[in-house]
């Protein structure tokens, strides 16, 4: 059963021990990631499935990482915490079976070490204290196909998720627009903005029929990796009913980051 869900940035700037003073640019952000790891630890669910822009990916299907287990950690910016998951074979062969049954083309992958889009968020979602809390995972990747098949993959993965006797929580990782003011280390775009604004909004009013149905340049202008997994999300959580509990965005840095907590009724 699928009990928590939520969008995170990704910016290796929110890690206390890398971003250092450069933290209170974007303080905002951290509480936000804080929040949402109180309600993440307060379900105490026995898998997080959390779908990350930059795992194995490919451009014309769905990958979900098979390695036994999963591990990394930001050392390569300066932070020395480790992550080490169990990942969940068992969900994973329902989703990639969902996947198919869908006829939407689904693929494994066995990468063990994860990417900053899951190390980031899992610095906030677990307390480095609490050792006994030891959840598997599921890591899994977009694909470049157009939006609909993005938020039919979520629909298909929320049946396994919610159909499930095991307690599940579902998190989509990604940044907005890498080009939101002219110093964006992307280069500026007036869309950047434009597409950010529109997307929060959009999210706000729960509206996933319009989110589907943003102009693709718009997105592509933006320059952004978070609007696939959050289709997935909302694909996922298409057949329940659910609320927006709390939502943060700034662009401190030129790029937009997004964190929303989403209540299942």
């Amino acid at each position: 059963m699928l009990r928590f869900a939520a969008i995170t940035p990704h910016p290796p700037m929110i890690v206390p021990d890398i971003g250092r003073s450069s933290l209170n640019l974007c303080r905002k952000t951290a509480m936000a990631m804080k929040a949402a790891g109180e309600k993440f630890r307060a379900v105490k669910a026995d898998t997080i499935v959390l779908i990350s822009p930059h795992g194995p990916a490919r451009y014309d299907k769905f990958v979900i990482n098979f390695s036994s287990v999963l591990r990394g950690s930001l050392k390569q910016f300066g932070d020395e915490r480790k992550f080490v998951f169990e990942n969940d074979r068992e969900l994973i062969n329902e989703i990639a079976l969902a996947g198919k049954a869908a006829g939407l083309p689904t693929g494994l992958a066995r990468e063990t070490e994860l990417d900053r889009g899951a190390l980031v968020p899992l610095h906030y979602l677990f307390n480095e204290k609490d050792l006994a809390y030891s959840p598997k995972m599921v890591h899994l990747s977009h694909s470049m196909l157009p939006s609909e098949y993005h938020f039919r993959f979520g629909r298909a993965l929320g049946d396994v998720l919610q159909g499930s006797s095991k307690v599940i929580s579902l998190v989509a990782s990604g940044d907005l627009s890498h080009r939101v003011t002219p110093d964006a280390p992307a280069g500026y775009s007036p869309q950047g903005r434009v597409f950010d604004k529109t997307l929060v909004e959009l999210i706000q009013r729960k509206d996933a029929k319009s989110i589907l149905n943003l102009d693709p340049q718009l997105v592509e202008d933006a320059g952004e990796c978070g609007f696939r997994p959050i289709l997935i999300l909302l694909g996922a959580l298409s057949n329940l009913r659910w609320e927006v509990k709390s939502l943060s965005y700034e662009a401190p840095f030129g790029v937009g980051y997004l964190t929303a907590i989403l209540n299942i009724k």
